[in-house]
């Protein structure tokens, strides 16, 4: 296994403040501190070239393990092993096999055009020419970087932006990457221009990623793993197509019908939407089958169009917040 979490715990010490002069007195004299557990003792592994989602709500502990994992924290208690190394004691080592993406903060140099930061960060990484060149002929196709690479990093657009961090990220090829938003504040055509260029290179070079974003397209667009944490407890591990099975069986028949009908029965089904001659019905798959829902729609209506829509992931993923999701088993 390339990243292998055992029994990981981590505590904050937060002072006890509490108001008035008296307690603000005795606070600076004599601080109180309460233990706050931000992760609770979780395991998992990731397997080398493997794109995982780690996700979870704001205060969830994903963040603190993301940055055990990068080198930044110490942990508390537990066993951390990535690519080898433990990433705090051997960080000056480990640093040079990862690549990290913050979506709202930068590693670019804000007042020098992009292509400054790419040459600092080839000296630093020690990167050989060839290998320099290679990648930057190659990111610059697959992202459009000639378009500003010349330009200040203050005058870049987001996406602009992201697409460069994202290549600086990758400049000299890490072995694990780590994404925090990458795809956030962006548009449609930017995200899904970066998704892509994150699904090359895992397939091209084999980079394992890791994801935590609020994002759920980012997922289920990159990912075909869900590690799910809540309250630092790890409360669901799966494959992204497993988690969806998490679900009541919900969805979503949207139908056009080439006429107008003053009432339509579909067994098994409840109308929930009506404009004009489209209507949406709700059903449950373990009450219907969908075949059998089109076939009976098809013999008793005249229909143009229909779609079945699954349930969203967002709506099962706050179903597994609220508890509905089976018992955690890792996959890994």
């Amino acid at each position: 296994m390339l990243i292998q979490v055992e029994q990981l715990v981590k505590d904050y010490q937060l002072n006890k403040n509490q108001k008035g002069f008296f307690h603000a007195i005795k606070n600076l004299l004599m601080p109180e501190y309460q233990k706050k557990r931000a992760v609770n003792g979780i395991s998992f592994s990731i397997s080398e070239g493997e794109m995982v989602g780690f996700i979870g709500p704001n205060g969830a502990g994903k963040s603190t393990t993301v940055k055990i994992l990068s080198g930044v924290l110490k942990p508390t208690s537990g066993k951390v092993i990535v690519n080898g190394m433990d990433p705090f004691r051997n960080r000056k080592k480990y640093v040079s096999q990862i690549g990290v993406v913050f979506g709202q903060r930068t590693q670019l140099w804000w007042d020098l055009p992009a292509e400054d930061t790419f040459d600092l960060l080839k000296t630093i990484y020690k990167i050989p020419d060839a290998t320099f060149k290679k990648n930057m002929d190659m990111f610059s196709e697959m992202l459009d970087l000639h378009e500003f690479l010349h330009q200040p990093v203050r005058q870049l657009s987001l996406g602009q932006r992201m697409r460069a961090d994202i290549a600086a990220a990758m400049i000299h090829e890490p072995a694990i990457l780590f994404f925090d938003e990458p795809t956030i504040g962006l548009d449609i055509v930017a995200k899904e221009r970066i998704r892509e260029f994150i699904r090359s290179m895992n397939q091209e070079k084999g980079i394992t990623m890791l994801f935590t974003t609020h994002d759920m397209q980012d997922i289920e667009k990159t990912c075909e793993r869900m590690i799910v944490i809540d309250r630092g407890d790890i409360v669901c591990d799966s494959k992204v197509d497993e988690i969806r099975q998490f679900s009541d069986s919900e969805r979503k028949l949207t139908v056009k019908f080439g006429r107008q009908y003053d009432r339509i029965e579909l067994p098994g089904a409840q109308m929930i939407k009506e404009a004009g001659n489209t209507k949406t019905f709700q059903f449950r798959t373990n009450e219907v089958k969908i075949p059998e829902l089109i076939a009976e729609l098809m013999s008793r209506y005249e229909v143009l169009d229909l779609t079945v829509q699954e349930t969203d992931i967002e709506s099962i993923i706050k179903q597994i917040y609220e508890g509905g999701a089976p018992a955690y088993e890792s996959v890994s």
